[in-house]
């Protein structure tokens, strides 16, 4: 009875998921192009832009690996908290640059950047197809993370390949047809679930289990107060065995990532859906906020040491929905895994969105019978890039998820080429492509050697370090690049008190947005 209970509530969420991503399409006709596809028209307000980039935060990972990290090591999940807050203030001055770029000359994404920054449109498909490599395994965690969710909170009655493919169809369904302006409308229904539902269970667990906050605070510092200082449980050097997550860890994953998150791809898109500038500089003061509502799952993660202690593995993070099925009705269960599933659905869709439209802009629109239909060739992209990740999930998971652990790290040595090349005009193509190319060979021998943390120091930025010196000193020795444009035509700046209209896309670049790169 109580799978039947609640696997319904969750079926009949799954089912408005997606007409609501359907109806965001009303009133906006059939065509639209590429840019009303991949970036909503660039016309969404302060608060689609607000739903739409939290959703892109609080993920799957939020209910299941956040709890699962405050299960087994502590105080080290809270670099998550560290990290988006250093990275919104970052991007309030990095979110109008990029966008003001792009809306100028017409762009939809960052290999549209990097193609129009040093005039190539070659690189833009080069590095389409690293930040796919880098995305990809985003997509397959996310199916991941709502298969498992649906699984548990049915209690058993759905298996998890069934689960897979749900979360793959029912993403797939909305994000084909209505794109970005659909993720940010199922945004929407995805926070006041994500909300209301954390704001329960942050009262009502502590009340339930240990009758307040009161006897469970004491309890956690009494017991388990090694789970509350750096570098939390397990303690130690990673060589030496522990988790390798102290003090210089924090530190540098917090500074590499809050540099990374402005300029990854799907962050990118919801800059380039905005309004205006100011919209993007509203958001940054407000997102934060949200960053509150990480602190539930990690909490709850440190209550289930003691409700249910043992747990090992990928077992541990399941230790909040552990909790939840255990202490609430049939009905509550289904609503606690939709909010989770919508916090797959959504960024998992961006995801997808993002490979679409870099592949349909920067690699396929290079073959002449692709050019005149990148829209229709993202969309095909799209569900390629689903498939796949999904064929993968059922046939070789530990694949992506390995590949996984350098997404972020690899997706940082596009740092210069993405944003260094758009405020100093000296960096050289070779120079940028060189330090790429370094960094990321740095960045994949660290880690598929099992040296990340590399003294404490998080692999990434120790490449992204070699990359910038290769970088730098390659500009530096060789030839000025033969680049006739003015500095206005090739690099960016916020448009502080500049009229949102004179950064409209000129008529030429309008009217070639979807037809070129």
């Amino acid at each position: 009875m109580n799978a039947a209970v609640a696997t319904s509530v969750f079926a009949v969420f799954m089912v408005a998921t997606v007409a609501l991503g359907l109806l965001a399409l009303r009133g906006r006709g059939k065509g639209g192009g590429l840019a009303e596809w991949s970036v909503g028209g660039r016309s969404l307000g302060p608060v689609f832009i607000w739903v739409l980039m939290a959703g892109e935060g609080y993920t799957s990972f939020s209910y299941l690996g956040a709890a699962g990290w405050g299960y087994n090591y502590g105080a080290p999940v809270l670099y998550v908290v560290a990290y988006m807050s250093c990275g919104y203030a970052i991007g309030y001055v990095v979110g109008p640059m990029l966008w003001a770029y792009a809306r100028r000359h017409g762009l939809v994404g960052i290999t549209d950047m990097v193609a129009h920054r040093f005039g190539r449109p070659w690189l833009g498909a080069v590095v389409a197809v690293l930040a796919t490599v880098f995305l990809l395994p985003y997509i397959q965690l996310q199916i991941t993370g709502m298969g498992v969710v649906l699984s548990v909170i049915s209690y058993g009655a759905v298996s998890l390949n069934w689960a897979y493919f749900v979360a793959f169809a029912v993403t797939t369904g909305f994000v084909v047809v209505s794109g970005l302006r659909g993720s940010a409308w199922v945004s929407v229904l995805k926070d006041v679930l994500v909300i209301a539902t954390l704001g329960f269970l942050a009262f009502s667990v502590p009340l339930h289990y240990f009758d307040g906050y009161g006897p469970f605070l004491d309890r956690l510092v009494t017991e388990k107060g090694e789970w509350l200082t750096l570098p939390g449980h397990g303690g130690g050097s990673g060589d030496g065995g522990g988790s390798g997550f102290g003090e210089l860890w924090f530190i540098s994953t917090t500074f590499l990532n809050s540099l990374t998150v402005v300029i990854f791809p799907t962050t990118v898109a919801g800059y380039l859906g905005a309004r205006s500038a100011d919209a993007l500089r509203r958001n940054a003061v407000y997102l934060p906020a949200y960053n509150v509502l990480l602190f539930v799952p990690m909490l709850l993660g440190l209550a289930a040491l003691f409700v249910v202690p043992g747990l090992t593995g990928a077992e541990s993070n399941l230790a909040l929905f552990k909790l939840v099925v255990d202490a609430l009705p049939a009905w509550a269960v289904g609503l606690v895994g939709v909010a989770a599933a919508l916090s797959s659905i959504v960024p998992m869709a961006v995801f997808m969105l993002v490979i679409g439209t870099m592949w349909g802009r920067s690699v396929l629109s290079l073959v002449p019978r692709f050019a005149e239909r990148q829209k229709s060739a993202a969309q095909v992209v799209v569900v390629v890039a689903g498939s796949l990740a999904l064929l993968l999930t059922y046939t070789a998971p530990n694949t992506l998820v390995r590949l996984s652990l350098i997404s972020y790290e690899g997706m940082a040595q596009l740092l210069p080429m993405v944003l260094l090349a758009l405020v100093w005009r000296r960096l050289t193509f070779r120079g940028a492509f060189s330090g790429l190319i370094v960094g990321v060979a740095v960045v994949c021998a660290l880690v598929f050697t099992g040296n990340d943390p590399v003294g404490g120091v998080n692999a990434g930025l120790v490449a992204l370090a070699a990359n910038l010196a290769v970088a730098l000193a390659v500009t530096l020795a060789g030839p000025r690049d033969a680049d006739p444009r003015p500095d206005a035509e090739v690099l960016a700046h916020d448009p502080v008190g500049e009229e949102d209209e004179s950064l409209d896309v000129a008529p030429a670049a309008r009217s070639a947005s979807d037809h070129r790169v």
